[in-house]
């Protein structure tokens, strides 16, 4: 089975069980990939996180009980998984912008987050510019953090460990401690699947190193690995999200190489983070 049609099964399994308490372990498993390796493909696709897009669908099918039924609005704040009728008003008038009772009387607007369906563009309109690269083991020296994947409290959390790298220092120190073939600060993530810690995962932020390991950092020995390294123009954010987003719905489906599930890097230069021509790169392991 390809990883679209896996990503798909994935997501009807979402929706056949949107009145069960389901978990991301058992919805990766769907999909046949680590929670990590899931949420991060799914966010790239899509633009939002599994549990965002599970309380979307909820709120979506739950406004057309309403309308449809005349089913008491606690019975349905329980149906749906919230533990008060007060929780319950508060998400449905966060997503539609009006609450229960004013959605039954036909009052305002309803907003409607349709089912996902999973379609790969092959147009490659916009060439994408990389290499194949095989190295050896290397090492990086840097911090590390680790981060809960549950409620998608990684994709919340990273941004807030870059502030305080920047604000601290330690991205200036690392990138005067840069030696090695790869120029610039490394962001790693790594996938805890094969620890205890299956719900969590570790971020570095850190940089090539040969020798002694500098006071107060961390090591962490990067595997062999056939790697495809590919180009990214453009200011930040926006010029990385939409790289990544590129390689996985028009790159990966076009190639025979297939992620090998193991780190990833993403590259940035000390140069102006906002500037139109900033260069930087991702590197993705391939099997």
């Amino acid at each position: 089975m390809g990883w679209v049609e896996s990503l798909q099964r994935a997501i009807d399994y979402m929706e056949e069980h949107l009145l069960d308490h389901i978990t991301i372990e058992s919805i990766a498993e769907q999909a046949n990939a680590s929670v990590f390796h899931f949420q991060r493909t799914f966010a790239i696709l899509t633009d939002i996180s599994v549990g965002e897009y599970l309380r979307r669908r909820r709120l979506t099918i739950v406004a057309q009980e309403l309308s449809d039924t005349n089913i008491k609005i606690i019975d349905l704040a329980y149906k749906y998984g919230y533990d008060t009728p007060e929780a319950f008003s508060k998400a449905f008038r966060k997503q539609h912008g009006v609450t229960p009772s004013e959605a039954r009387n036909n009052m305002g607007k309803l907003k409607s987050y349709n089912r996902l369906v999973i379609q790969v563009s092959l147009k490659g309109a916009e060439p994408m510019k990389y290499r194949i690269v095989e190295r050896e083991s290397f090492e990086v020296v840097g911090v590390k953090r680790e981060f809960s994947l549950v409620n998608d409290e990684n994709l919340k959390d990273i941004p807030e460990f870059w502030n305080d790298v920047n604000l601290d220092g330690t991205s200036d120190l690392l990138f005067k401690l840069n030696k090695g073939d790869i120029k610039g600060v490394l962001g790693v993530c790594i996938d805890n699947r094969d620890t205890q810690s299956k719900q969590t995962m570790d971020y570095w932020v850190a940089t090539e190193y040969e020798g002694e390991l500098p006071e107060g950092l961390l090591k962490l020995e990067v595997p062999a690995s056939k790697w495809g390294v590919f180009e990214v123009h453009g200011p930040m954010p926006g010029a990385m999200q939409k790289a990544w987003k590129q390689i996985f719905s028009e790159w990966f489906p076009s190639n025979h190489y297939e992620h090998a599930s193991t780190l990833e890097l993403e590259v940035y230069s000390d140069e102006d983070p906002f500037s139109p021509n900033l260069y930087s790169e991702i590197w993705i392991p391939l099997k």
